[in-house]
């Protein structure tokens, strides 16, 4: 009820006149029954502007940390999600991938829609990155449809690391569903989860425009924090090779 609430009359009606998004390919998405909906994942705000964008309710996972706050303010925040829809998971936990599948597929059972962000974090540079494969075995498992889901711009409504950047139109964009039942029994072969997953991140491509890069966007995400501070030493040796040294002269000033 309360997911409605927002939804209608407390948060929905003031976004959409803020933001105005726009949708595209709607048709795609079922009036009832389960599917998977894969998206691209750019800002935080992406789970609030594509369901915003649907008669249907969606239920994400969300890290568990958003439920476990202690005080007024866990109790508010653990309420808000739970209420807006979310499930969730601890990513920190070796069973953190099964911990979501077994949510998702109980969410599928009912019929209901489940969104998924197959690169299992937020693009930290608005590039596409690799998949992870539990999305391939979440559909094969469930043998619902798997709809590639594209949200362009609420990286410019809240950037990385910001709260909030600049007003802008996002758009979303649903692709047709991918059917793949030709691969029925074989949920355990790798190399089919691979394939499954690469054609479902090609359409997000496709659907978003964005660059694509093959590898793990947490792995991209520890490769630049490493540069950063390689490259922060690299400066700071430069600066104190160019600081005279405590107690010295200038050859000048020696001279005279």
């Amino acid at each position: 009820m309360f997911y409605w609430f927002l939804r209608w009359i407390a948060l929905g009606p003031v976004l959409r006149v803020l933001f105005r998004p726009a949708v595209e390919g709607l048709e795609h998405v079922p009036a009832y029954g389960p599917a998977i909906l894969a998206s691209n994942h750019l800002s935080y705000t992406d789970w609030v502007f594509m369901p915003l964008t649907l008669h249907r309710k969606v239920t994400f996972v969300a890290k568990a940390e958003y439920f476990t706050t202690p005080g007024l303010k866990g109790w508010a925040q653990r309420h808000f999600f739970r209420s807006a829809g979310q499930v969730p998971i601890d990513r920190t936990s070796g069973d953190a991938a099964a911990g979501a599948l077994r949510a998702a597929k109980k969410l599928l059972a009912a019929g209901e829609l489940f969104g998924i962000y197959p690169e299992g974090t937020r693009s930290h540079d608005g590039r596409l990155y690799r998949g992870k494969t539990g999305v391939a075995r979440l559909a094969l498992e469930t043998k619902v449809p798997v709809i590639p889901v594209a949200v362009v711009g609420t990286d410019v409504v809240a950037p990385p690391g910001k709260k909030f950047g600049a007003f802008t139109r996002p758009v979303v964009r649903f692709g047709a569903p991918l059917d793949f039942s030709r691969y029925e029994g074989l949920e355990n072969d790798r190399f089919i989860l691979r394939s499954i997953t690469d054609e479902i991140m090609y359409e997000i491509m496709r659907l978003s425009g964005q660059e694509y890069v093959d590898k793990y966007a947490s792995v991209a995400k520890e490769e630049q924090k490493k540069a950063a501070q390689e490259k922060a030493a690299q400066e700071k040796a430069e600066e104190q090779d160019r600081s005279p040294a405590v107690g010295t002269e200038p050859p000048d000033a020696k001279a005279s």
